[in-house]
């Protein structure tokens, strides 16, 4: 049984890198690839600077001192989440989040059990030769609460170090992330509190519209996999649309391998950043 688990999330990582390709490569031409020496260079109509996720997945960026930042998303089953991130020092970011099941819907809702906690600090920035680096803690997952295991649906990333490297591919924009992580926090009631691993990418291919990708290995994730996944781990795919300066929004589409049991389709989410200074 580990060993066909293995085996799948082989597999699962092989199609992730080859969804990673497809879209830094859309016209499937050769790529001309060089550095990018700022985050402008990637982003250039926004003072966002790079992005502080994926979709789900940390990158390596942080925001600048005085900057704050407000991430809300509304996800599957009238579910919504925001979170409330500020840049502390320049390296240094600091972050709340608080959700709930059921708000956009007709059913009481189901507040999650408590506020959870972000912070980041960018050890290395991105050089020539070297990719950035960060070090993170985070408590908020993702989806609804479930109380009899004490872990939300998708598992935070728990403690977590993540490598963000940027460069220009065919003319296109892109930024590559890769991190490991670490949660104790939700698996002592499902039994699961390996380590794992997350790759993603970000690809701008107008000054106004971004393609994502993501995959989450999720080993932390797969022993009960009658409730929670086939062991394929997580494949997630977005659009980010630059409406303005200090505007994102965004339309994921999450679970691209059906790796949870009991859905009959992918899910479908949407998200949206307002970043402002003070």
């Amino acid at each position: 049984m580990k060993a066909r688990r293995y085996q799948n999330r082989i597999w699962g990582g092989i199609f992730a890198s080859a969804a990673l390709v497809f879209l830094c490569f859309p016209n499937g031409s050769r790529a001309d690839t060089k550095r990018i020496d700022s985050p402008s260079e990637r982003y250039p109509r926004t003072n966002l600077l790079e992005p502080r996720r994926v979709i789900d997945a940390p990158t390596a960026s942080s925001l600048p001192r005085g900057v704050f930042e407000v991430d809300g998303r509304v996800y599957p089953s009238g579910g919504a989440q925001l979170a409330l991130n500020v840049g502390v020092f320049s390296r240094f970011m600091f972050g709340i989040a608080y959700g709930a099941q059921n708000l956009v819907s007709d059913e009481p809702p189901e507040w999650n059990p408590r506020v959870e906690f972000f912070a980041k600090y960018k050890i290395f920035d991105e050089n020539w030769y070297m990719p950035a680096v960060a070090l993170g803690y985070e408590r908020q997952g993702f989806g609804p609460y479930i109380d009899s295991l004490d872990r939300y649906l998708i598992k935070s990333k728990g403690f977590f170090a993540v490598a963000t490297k940027t460069y220009s591919l065919s003319g296109l924009a892109a930024g590559f992330h890769g991190g490991v992580n670490y949660n104790p926090f939700e698996g002592e009631k499902d039994g699961d509190q390996s380590p794992s691993f997350f790759i993603g990418q970000d690809t701008r291919i107008s000054n106004y519209v971004a393609l994502l990708a993501e995959y989450d290995f999720a080993f932390d994730d797969d022993k009960n996999q009658k409730q929670f996944g086939r062991g394929w781990g997580y494949l997630n795919l977005g659009v980010r649309w630059l409406f303005s300066e200090n505007l994102w929004l965004e339309a994921d589409f999450r679970d691209m391998f059906q790796n949870r049991t009991g859905v009959g389709s992918f899910g479908r989410e949407l998200r949206l950043i307002y970043v402002e200074s003070f």
